[in-house]
This record gives C-alpha cells, sequence and structure tokens, in this order.
C-alpha cells in the first residue's frame, strides 16, 4: 500500500468555494463517456481501469467567480455538483437539504486543471535512477511500452500537482525514441494502483518525438542518426503496422484460418491507424511538424497534439487546418537548438489563428502552477495587440486540454452534466497571488488546504514536515 490509509478514507466537508452561469432545475442526462476502443484480438480488454468515484455528499459553492470555460464568467454565481456531476450553475441555485454549503465569498470557482504531458509517476521522487521509468532507451521504436506499467501511484509529487488545483494528466514515455510507446489517462487522486486512477473510458496516447532526441540517443548506437533517419524510422514501423492491421482485420471479419501471431509493437500502432490511439507528438521546429503531417498522411492516421512545438506560430493556419493541437510552454525554450526560435506569444498566435492552443508542463515543478503559465502567454498576447479573452487563455488549461485527450464531452468545462472536476482558487486563478483552496475530483472533495484531513500525502512523504 503506496498511499496512506487516511489519504484513501478522505471523506468530503464544507470549506471555501465559487459560483456559475447557467441555471438548471435538475441535472440532465451524463455527458457521454468517451468510446472505448474495440478489441480487435480477440482477448478480451487488457489492463482496464478499475476507478470507482469516491462517495461524497451534494455540494452547493454560492456566491463566487465561476470561470466556466464554456463562455461565461458569472459574478456572485453557485454550482451545484451531486454523484460526481455538475448539476446547475448560475446565479440562482437553490441548496438540496443534504448539500455541503460552501460560501465562495471573494473565491472563484473553475474546472479541474488538465495537464496533458506529465511525466509524474514515470520519472518519481526522488529523481534517483531508480525512479527512472519513462524511457525505453534500448530500440527507436518501443511502441509495445505502456506507461502505465511504470506508474509509481506512491510518487509524492502528486499531492503537490493536486494541491495545484490539478485533476487529470496525461503521464508519457520520456522523448528517446521516435516511438516511444503507450500514455496514461490518469484521475490525479490518490490511490494503491495506476489502474485505480486510469480515466474510465480514456483513449491511450502514442508517444513519439522528431528532432534531436532520438538521434542523440540512437546516433552512435545503430541509428538514427539524421533527421532523414528519423523519418524512415517511422515509416518503417507503420508499414509494418499496416501489414499486421490487414491481417487482423481479415481474420476478424471472417475468423478463416488460424489467428494472426500477435506483435505488442504492431497492435499499438494499429490501433493508431484505426483512430483509437491519439499520436501525442513531442515536436519543436515547424519544417519537421510539416514533415510529421506528411507521414500522418501518407498513412491515413491524425496528429492529435504536437507537444512543446515551439515554432507552432510559423504554421499556426496549417494546424488550424489539420485540427492538430499544440502543447505549449508559457516561456521555456533556448535549452538546445532545435527549441531556439521559441517566443512569447506563441499561444496567442495559435489562438488568434483559430488553432488549437494548450499549456501544458512536461514538469513535476510546472505542472503545480498551470494556471499562471498560461496568464503569462496571455499577457504576451496582448501587449503584442492579439486580443485575447479570459474565457479563451482559461480553455489553455481546461477545455483545450481535455479536448487533446478526447474528454471533452465529460471534463474541462462547468456544464451541466459534466463531471465535477472543479477547483476553488483563493483569488483570480490568473493571478500569481491565487492558490487552490479547493479541488474537487469527480465531485470527491480531493484537497482542502484549510483542512489537514483532505490534505492527501504518500507513504513516501510520511514522517516527514
Amino acid at each position: 500500500m503506496r498511499f496512506s490509509l487516511i489519504a484513501l478514507g478522505l471523506l468530503a466537508t464544507g470549506g471555501c468555494a465559487s459560483a456559475g452561469a447557467r441555471t438548471t432545475a435538475a441535472a440532465p442526462p451524463a455527458a457521454s463517456a468517451p468510446a472505448v476502443a474495440q478489441d480487435t484480438t480477440g482477448i478480451g480488454p487488457q489492463y482496464p481501469s478499475t476507478y470507482k468515484r469516491h462517495a461524497n455528499p451534494p455540494v452547493l459553492i454560492r456566491n463566487a467567480t465561476i470561470m466556466t470555460a464554456a463562455g461565461q464568467e458569472i459574478q456572485g454565481g453557485s454550482i451545484l455538483f451531486r454523484d460526481g456531476r455538475i448539476v446547475a450553475v448560475g446565479t440562482n441555485v437553490n441548496a438540496p437539504s443534504d448539500a455541503t454549503v460552501v460560501d465562495g465569498t471573494g473565491k472563484w470557482v473553475t474546472p479541474g486543471v488538465i495537464d496533458v504531458h506529465s511525466h509524474l509517476g514515470v520519472y518519481a521522487a526522488p529523481g534517483t535512477f531508480a525512479e527512472s521509468d519513462g524511457n525505453e532507451a534500448t530500440n527507436p521504436v518501443t511502441a509495445e511500452v505502456w506507461a502505465e506499467h511504470s506508474f509509481w501511484p506512491q510518487d509524492p509529487q502528486i499531492p503537490l500537482a493536486i494541491a495545484g488545483g490539478v485533476t487529470t494528466i496525461q503521464a508519457l514515455p520520456g522523448s528517446a525514441n521516435l516511438i516511444g510507446g503507450r500514455s496514461a489517462v490518469l484521475k490525479l487522486i490518490p490511490a494503491r494502483s495506476v489502474q485505480e486512477m486510469k480515466f474510465p473510458g480514456a483513449h491511450y496516447g502514442l508517444k513519439m518525438a522528431c528532432g534531436e532526441n532520438p538521434k542523440r540517443t540512437y546516433g552512435n548506437r545503430g541509428g538514427p542518426s539524421t533527421r532523414m533517419g528519423n523519418m524512415a524510422g517511422y515509416r518503417a514501423a507503420f508499414i509494418g503496422a499496416q501489414a499486421y492491421r490487414q491481417r487482423w482485420d481479415k481474420w476478424n471479419k471472417d475468423h478463416q484460418g488460424d489467428r494472426p501471431e500477435r506483435n505488442l509493437r504492431n497492435e499499438t500502432l494499429a490501433e493508431v491507424l484505426r483512430g483509437n490511439i491519439y499520436v501525442q507528438n513531442h515536436c519543436y521546429r515547424a519544417d519537421e511538424m510539416m514533415q510529421m503531417l506528411d507521414l500522418a498522411h501518407e498513412f491515413g492516421f491524425k496528429i492529435r497534439a504536437f507537444h512543446h512545438a515551439v515554432e507552432a506560430y510559423k504554421i499556426a493556419d496549417v494546424l488550424a487546418r489539420e485540427g492538430t493541437a499544440s502543447a505549449v510552454w508559457a516561456d521555456w525554450w533556448g535549452f538546445k537548438e532545435e527549441a531556439m526560435d521559441g517566443i512569447h506569444e506563441n499561444a496567442a498566435l495559435l489562438q488568434q489563428a483559430g488553432a488549437r492552443a494548450d499549456i501544458h508542463s512536461d514538469d513535476a515543478g510546472g505542472i503545480q502552477r498551470l494556471n499562471q503559465e498560461a496568464a503569462k502567454a496571455m499577457y504576451a498576447g496582448r501587449r503584442a495587440g492579439i486580443p485575447i479573452t479570459r474565457d479563451q487563455v482559461l480553455r489553455w488549461f481546461t477545455a483545450n486540454a481535455a479536448w487533446v485527450l478526447g474528454l471533452d464531452s465529460i471534463v474541462g468545462t462547468l456544464e451541466p452534466g459534466k463531471m465535477a472536476d472543479v477547483v476553488v482558487w483563493s483569488a483570480d486563478p490568473l493571478s500569481v497571488y491565487a492558490r487552490a483552496v479547493q479541488v474537487y475530483n469527480d465531485g470527491w472533495l480531493v484537497y482542502d488546504r484549510n483542512d489537514p484531513a483532505h490534505q492527501p500525502k504518500t507513504d513516501f512523504s510520511l514522517g516527514q514536515p
């Protein structure tokens, strides 16, 4: 058991909070969960989620400023959620008799923060070699590995991220390989196993990386050692996956002959070709992003998001047309040659072009303040004369991030029917002074800054001041 029993047994209580926009008398039908990928192996689900929602009484947060990430910012609003779902958001929301009522006076409420690029759990603290489990740097293509099989739920960095308002993460393999393996989309809650954290029905992601990292890792180990070598490696991998997919599709159609032999690497890539696994592509330079889009066109898959993407602003119109998101930093670049051409206005220019921008962390410290990172990017854009609304900026770390993960039908905004991933802030969340006061994950009070009983700690941290 890795999380303390106290953390696992938390029960929600009252606290400080906020309110909403649209009023409804009763909760509409719950938003539909993301579609679960079809089993194409004939062996049934592999490592299914065992996540279960924690029981929590209904909660009404009232008299707060509610930022819905759905186009509305409501002064003196209220939000009611029950059984893990948002019931009503508005200025006149009544509390059921069994509800915990939270006074949100002077507070702000947003959807839960979502980080689409995290290495929590796979590069766990204290950061020794023993916890370095993010890169299977033994072959340029390791599509067969899954981040969840490295994830350590006792990582002491997890409670710190929760205290920063984070409710969902995508834990990714590292970027040493051309194709690094499957991601894990997780509810950020105390748990004893990664399966207890897995977001039910969420699509897997496929971590790919272009540019310098694969060249540096494999240049003296048989290659690739050039960018053209990188591209040849991707193409060879997907050619193999195409043939594998065709064999399985034929067998699934008529079940004639022997069932094809399973190949874990091709199994993952075939699911990418079927559209069931979303490509999450580490890529810095604009020219390489264009090359990767060409690769996707060749093999008939979509790139869901380019990650880091410091030169995304140079091809913002292309990314808007392709429907590919950019998960970027506010001001982190220049640490290697391919990351030299970043600008503060990157996210704002993407927004202006109609492309989908997202603020991500790629860092155990940065994940704790994604709201501040988004604010920095907002003000950089405004200083450059780019009109950006607060709602658009909020979406950079909520709704747009949910879309990158294929979860925008169920999380990312404060609307009736959505999952009650809710953060109460001490101040305007786009202020450097704001701190998360309460964090509700699926309606459960997982964190309360004013109540030590609702401040989860891992067993790793027990006994430490």
